[in-house]
């Protein structure tokens, strides 16, 4: 984990939402699934933000919405991570599903190009089509969720903490090797500490234990959960 300074460079709206160019140094960019908490001086973003990456490149990345209203072109912030625990594609998967059930496909769009550089095929289960993506990248709605998991050798969710049930449940109860030979969840929910101090407000309830997003995630094995 680091801590440093970075700069807002550029705003941008995408599915009416704003996104956020950064320009920091590389060892402060998180992987696909990890995250940072930012910063700014304004007196009106009393909590540190959690900043996903869409996009990375060796001057910095793009965070995916939410970004904080009081960020403009030029606004210095301060970066602590990267933090928790992120996306493993296989080396051996050949076939990945990727699967934003409750929001846009930001958060997964690292891990696609990750797979596409691999020469994976890859499928996108979500119900937003406002996106641009690559050519080679498959859309199907998120009534094909069950097909596209049977098809997949490793399968990646992006859901809400809330909304894990209703994702189960559209998945009937299916174990992880029914839904794709490795499949991983990011976990998305309030982590205002970032593991600091264990404050519980991300307490996940796995199938044996319970564990905090902020630390022990925000990506778990789907066997876990």
């Amino acid at each position: 984990m680091h801590t440093g300074k970075g700069t807002v460079v550029e705003l941008t709206l995408e599915n009416g939402l704003r996104h956020a160019r950064i320009s920091c140094s590389t060892n402060l960019i998180p992987s696909p699934g990890q995250y940072l908490l930012a910063g700014a001086a304004s007196q009106s973003d009393p909590l540190p933000a959690p900043l996903f990456s869409t996009e990375s490149t060796s001057q910095g990345f793009t965070a995916c919405a939410p970004i904080p209203e009081t960020w403009t072109p030029g606004t210095e912030i301060t970066l602590r991570g990267p933090l928790g625990r992120g996306f493993a594609l296989p080396p051996s998967a050949r076939n990945v599903a990727l699967v934003a059930f409750d929001d846009i496909p930001a958060r997964l769009l690292n891990l696609m190009k990750n797979a596409l550089g691999r020469d994976a095929a890859v499928v996108l289960v979500c119900n937003s089509s406002d996106h641009q993506l690559p050519d080679e990248v498959e859309i199907q709605p998120l009534s094909a969720l069950s097909e596209a998991c049977e098809w997949a050798d490793y399968a990646a969710f992006d859901v809400a903490r809330e909304n894990l049930p209703g994702l189960k449940q559209m998945l009937g109860g299916q174990n992880q090797k029914s839904v794709g030979s490795v499949a991983q969840a990011l976990i998305r929910t309030l982590m205002p500490c970032g593991g600091i101090a264990d404050c519980g407000v991300c307490a996940l309830t796995l199938k044996s234990n319970w564990k905090m997003i902020c630390k022990d995630g925000p990506v778990f094995d789907w066997d876990e959960i």
